[in-house]
């Protein structure tokens, strides 16, 4: 049976506020994600429907905070839970030094993910340092 851990993942970089670690496993991919910096994702998720991400994700809290803005309500996720985020989430606020294991479906992942790193880009102004 594949497994994978954040140190043997080969996929994914280094973004400055955020480092992901990935591995695909058939049709998921498996993200660990550590945070920086506290991100809101809407400015990087805009151009997809309703601004939204459109993937389910499924995960892990090791360690922080998330909070997952729905378009009737909020979710906070802590250290030790475990959640589902149905497609329609926004990611708006992870504390700093929060970590956490997300398994997603690879191809609305990878569609999702193109629009985040393209939105990235310009909001930097310049290719990421992956």
């Amino acid at each position: 049976m594949p497994k994978v851990s954040r140190d043997t993942a080969t996929q994914g970089g280094d973004y400055g506020a955020v480092v992901d670690r990935a591995e695909v496993f058939g049709d998921y991919t498996v993200d660990f994600l550590t945070f920086r910096e506290d991100i809101d994702h809407r400015p990087l998720l805009k151009g997809l429907p309703d601004d939204r991400c459109q993937c389910p994700h499924w995960g892990y809290v090791f360690r922080g905070e998330l909070t997952f803005h729905y378009a009737d309500h909020d979710e906070v996720y802590h250290e030790g839970d475990a959640f589902y985020a149905p497609a329609g989430h926004v990611p708006v606020h992870t504390e700093p030094g929060s970590e956490y294991l997300q398994i997603s479906p690879s191809d609305e992942l990878r569609r999702t993910s193109e629009v985040i790193m393209k939105n990235f880009e310009s909001l930097r102004g310049g290719a990421p340092d992956a």
